[in-house]
């Protein structure tokens, strides 16, 4: 007997659907994978955001004592320099790290901006190298910076693109927040240059 064209689909179905299950499931897991590796990407580059500030921060206390051996009586200068250290360090949030950094730029200008009233203190070699200590830190959190923001960027889009979304928002991919600095003077590292 002749199968109908009915039943050579029906079998054609059963024989294929397997196959296709398959396809859908590798498809998943090549997606699921993506997210995964971006969301480690992301993880990554905040890492190195963190390690030049934390350098930053080591080298904050040397610079307060250099002044504070010149300066002295710049006490308010030099405690709100090591008050916005102490809130950049206690950030809990990206968004929170973004708003103690203005604040510690900001205080690292004043403590600059005094420093220009003490020839001693400009001429002195910690200082000078200190400075030029902290403009390299500076240069490399902004490098850092970037590629931690390029990194949320992929991420993000993939997590917003059809049909990784699905993906995504099945297995609570989040997306990212990215580091920014609000205010446009922060934007700028602090001026060493003398």
């Amino acid at each position: 007997m002749i199968p109908g064209i009915f039943e050579i689909l029906l079998l054609g179905a059963c024989c294929f659907a397997p196959l296709l299950l398959i396809a859908v499931a590798l498809w998943g897991v090549g997606i699921y994978n993506g997210l995964v590796k971006l969301r480690i990407q992301c993880e990554n580059a905040w890492a190195q955001i963190d390690v030049q500030l934390k350098r930053r921060y080591d080298l904050i206390p040397n610079l307060v004592e250099t002044v504070k051996g010149y300066a002295g009586h710049e006490k308010e200068t030099l405690e709100a320099v090591t008050k916005a250290r102490q809130q950049a360090i206690d950030a809990s949030s990206i968004q929170d790290q973004g708003l103690a950094e203005n604040l510690l730029t900001g205080a690292l200008r004043q403590l600059f901006a005094v420093s220009e009233a003490y020839p001693d203190l400009k001429a002195n070699e910690n200082f000078m190298q200190l400075q030029e200590e902290l403009t390299s830190t500076e240069n490399k959190i902004g490098f850092a910076r970037q590629h931690y923001n390029d990194t949320v960027s992929r991420f993000n889009t993939r997590c917003q693109q059809f049909p990784s979304n699905i993906v995504a928002g099945l297995f609570k991919f989040d997306e990212r927040e990215f580091f920014e600095l609000e205010e446009e003077a922060a934007k700028e590292p602090p001026k060493v240059e003398f």
